[in-house]
């Protein structure tokens, strides 16, 4: 009966052994399945390969990183300015009053337009003095050197040049002086005649009103153009010692890097500041930028240090808000690579967290950062 009853408990055993080892064989080979299937997700995340025509497309070229020298910059604070050798005032020369005005702030105008026309006592006695010694000129050069004696030539044509160099003198254009003779009418002598722009460009000050009466010297009008502007940036007498004329620059203000480049280095300082100011030359083709506002300056000095630099426009902000290069593996296969900024110099971004000798894209990052974006890869660094 023992016996009997041992035989039968082994074989229940056998049986139940023989079921479930199978399946937590499979259990485990599913479970080894899964981890082997996550580890291979895991080497691909955030890579990205392309095809060569994806390439072309995107211009992607690559560099091998290597150490560089890199100058060295200043930053300093600056105000934009105008720039005051493409600016000009426009002022009467002799007391008048102000009849019409043919230009407003902010007009661009082009030299030799009328701005404003005046009305001046003096400019009337100037004009009928013109209309008699014209007249006198006129009538002696017909009568000819054979009826009246020389003095009185020489004296009706110096005196028709005197008076037409007065009225020049006083503000009259030669195109409303040659009206004038070409009408010969006294009646037009009434001190009338226009101040011109003496330049292309934008009114940028128009400080009077119609009927004032001006006094000699007094500004109507400030004409600039600002299609180039000056940055005015104060720098400690020390880091102006390595600043020298046509050195390249940088002016930052809000999100742009305006490239600039120095044009003087004054040699006084500022009695308040103890500052040297140095003067920088900046493009505006899109008239953004105006006469005081407030920019940040980084000028490139005379000395320089070895890093490892690329072009700023290979360094993007990835999702996570870290800076990422891409880094090129094999022929048409990259992988971002977080890396930490040191500071720019002009268009070049020193860079730490990569070895020399890496293959980063240098043109092209940002459509390789939104292909990887399309291929629905979140991007993480391991």
């Amino acid at each position: 009966m023992n016996k009997q009853l041992s035989s039968t408990l082994a074989c229940l055993l056998a049986i139940i052994t023989f079921s479930t080892t199978p399946l937590m064989a499979e259990d485990h080979g599913e479970q080894e399945h899964e981890h082997g299937t996550h580890e291979g997700e895991h080497e691909e995340e955030g890579g990205i390969h392309l095809t060569p025509e994806q390439l072309k497309m995107g211009g992607i070229e690559v560099t091998t990183l290597a150490y560089s020298q890199v100058p060295n910059e200043v930053e300093a604070p600056g105000e934009i300015r105008l720039n005051a050798y493409a600016t000009s005032k426009v002022a009467p020369r002799i007391a008048a009053q102000v009849i019409t005005r043919q230009a407003r702030l902010g007009d661009h105008v082009e030299k030799g337009q009328p701005l404003v026309t005046l009305s001046s006592v003096a400019m009337a006695a100037a004009q009928g003095d013109l209309l008699v010694a014209e007249r006198e000129w006129r009538r002696v050069k017909k009568l000819g050197r054979e009826v009246v004696s020389e003095q009185r030539y020489t004296n009706a044509r110096i005196a028709r040049e005197q008076a037409r160099a007065k009225v020049l003198a006083y503000g009259m254009t030669r195109s409303e002086l040659t009206r004038l003779l070409g009408s010969g009418d006294a009646a037009r002598a009434e001190g009338r005649f226009q101040l011109q722009a003496g330049q292309n460009g934008t009114v940028i000050e128009d400080a009077f009103v119609v009927g004032e009466l001006v006094e000699p010297g007094r500004e109507l009008f400030t004409i600039s153009d600002e299609s180039r502007l000056w940055v005015e940036a104060r720098l400690s007498p020390e880091q102006a010692a390595n600043i020298k004329p046509d050195t390249p620059a940088i002016v930052i203000f809000q999100t742009q890097r305006i490239p600039a480049r120095v044009t003087q280095v004054h040699h006084a300082l500022d009695e308040s500041t103890r500052t040297l100011g140095v003067r920088l030359e900046i493009p505006n083709p899109d008239d953004r930028l105006h006469p005081g506002l407030f920019v940040k300056t980084l000028i490139q000095g005379d000395t320089s240090t070895k890093a490892l630099a690329l072009p700023s426009e290979a360094i993007l902000r990835s999702p996570d808000g870290d800076w990422q290069v891409f880094i090129e593996h094999q022929p048409g296969e990259f992988e971002p690579q977080e890396v930490d900024v040191v500071r720019n110099s002009g268009n070049l971004t020193m860079i730490e967290g990569l070895e020399p000798g890496a293959r980063v894209v240098t043109k092209g990052a940002f459509f390789l950062q939104s292909e990887l974006a399309k291929s629905g890869f979140e991007v993480h660094n391991h």
